[in-house]
């Protein structure tokens, strides 16, 4: 089992370049010099237009994934016989550079604005425009997850909670994925308008059917294959990744307290894919503070570890959320119990009572 260092998750906090504001030395070369006062500038100026001057990274992310991916996917409309090189070349970019990295982005700017309120139109651009390139419809993300997941906490109400199951099966998530696929967005409507929220509710409406309607036009009158590939398969493989994700950040469950965060979500430290994705891991930390800035989740979670052992949290070190699923899917308990965090004040256990702890924490839980 994986002994928690004094300072192993904090070590992982993203680094956020400061905003530069200062002069630029002038003894680089002029090259150099008119690139950094360049750059000076326009950090100053989204320090000005942020929120959050932190926030720069999701700007330039974004103006990266405008200028490379979207001329890639108009040129495959735009080629008079579509290629499928060509298209094997869009996705290669897509998934090794860009689309992990939207999805957490996406995740970031719907819990705190990017934009100040005099700019807030910009907002528009990461969750409308940029998402029907990234497997996502426009606003639905947002009426899901703020809209409903963190309201209901994984609870009997969450549409997308994971208590009914039996968390190691892969029929079982097979089941929560089509129920997701087929009637997902539609419940959702119809949750927003039970709860009152009609205008969210009219928003993830059109976003879902303005997407699909503007897909099938595309697909019928310029070209199938290019429409296939550029929006159609993505949100397939997102949606497929994201109840992945979900199912397993809220796979441990204890029956006995479901509602607290500390008993029905887990943490993943020192990843890969926290140092990618603005520290996603850390979703205990997000339940508890759903708008705390990802690059001081790692800090809140050294801070409070003593607690997080007094209330027996599940923490994996070294493992990602996709490859937790694939172990509980396998049924590999010995890489998870190896990777498994002893807390301070959590009871001590060998590795046989570990895996005994974790599989007492996957069987449904009745509402």
């Amino acid at each position: 089992m994986t002994q928690l260092s004094p300072h192993g998750a904090a070590a992982l906090d993203v680094d956020v370049e400061p905003i530069a504001t200062g002069p630029v030395p002038t003894s680089e070369g002029a090259g150099r010099a008119s690139s950094r006062s360049l750059l000076a500038r326009w950090r100053a100026w989204l320090s000005a237009v942020l929120n959050d001057p932190r926030d720069h990274v999701f700007v330039e992310l974004g103006l990266a994934m405008t200028l490379v991916q979207l001329p890639f996917a108009a040129l495959l409309f735009a080629l008079g016989s579509f290629s499928w090189w060509l298209a094997a070349g869009y996705w290669a970019i897509w998934g090794v550079f860009f689309f992990d990295r939207y999805i957490l982005m996406l995740h970031c700017v719907s819990h705190r604005p990017l934009f100040k309120k005099s700019y807030r139109v910009l907002n528009h651009y990461i969750p409308v425009v940029l998402a029907v390139f990234y497997g996502q419809t426009p606003n639905t993300y947002f009426g899901h997850h703020l809209g409903m997941h963190h309201k209901e906490n994984n609870g009997a109400e969450d549409l997308s909670s994971t208590m009914g199951y039996q968390r190691d099966s892969f029929l079982a998530w097979l089941h929560y994925y089509v129920k997701f696929l087929f009637v997902g967005l539609p419940t959702l409507v119809a949750y927003l308008i039970g709860k009152n929220r009609k205008r969210l509710a009219r928003r993830v409406a059109s976003g879902e059917l303005g997407f699909w309607a503007g897909a099938a036009l595309l697909g019928f009158f310029v070209s199938g294959q290019a429409t296939l590939v550029v929006f159609v398969i993505p949100v397939l493989v997102v949606r497929t990744l994201m109840m992945m994700g979900n199912w397993t950040q809220h796979a441990f469950v204890d029956a006995s307290d479901s509602a607290s965060p500390f008993k029905n979500s887990i943490t993943c430290i020192n990843t890969r894919y926290n140092r990618r994705c603005f520290n996603d891991g850390y979703h205990i930390v997000h339940h508890f503070r759903p708008a705390l800035h990802y690059t001081e989740m790692a800090q809140e979670f050294e801070d409070r570890k003593e607690e997080y052992g007094r209330n027996d949290a599940v923490v994996f070190d070294g493992l990602d959320y996709f490859q937790i699923w694939l172990l509980l899917m396998l049924g590999r308990w010995r890489p998870l119990a190896r990777a498994f965090v002893r807390l301070p004040g959590a009871p001590e256990r060998s590795d046989e009572e570990v895996v005994a702890f974790l599989r007492s924490r996957l069987a449904p839980v009745r509402s």
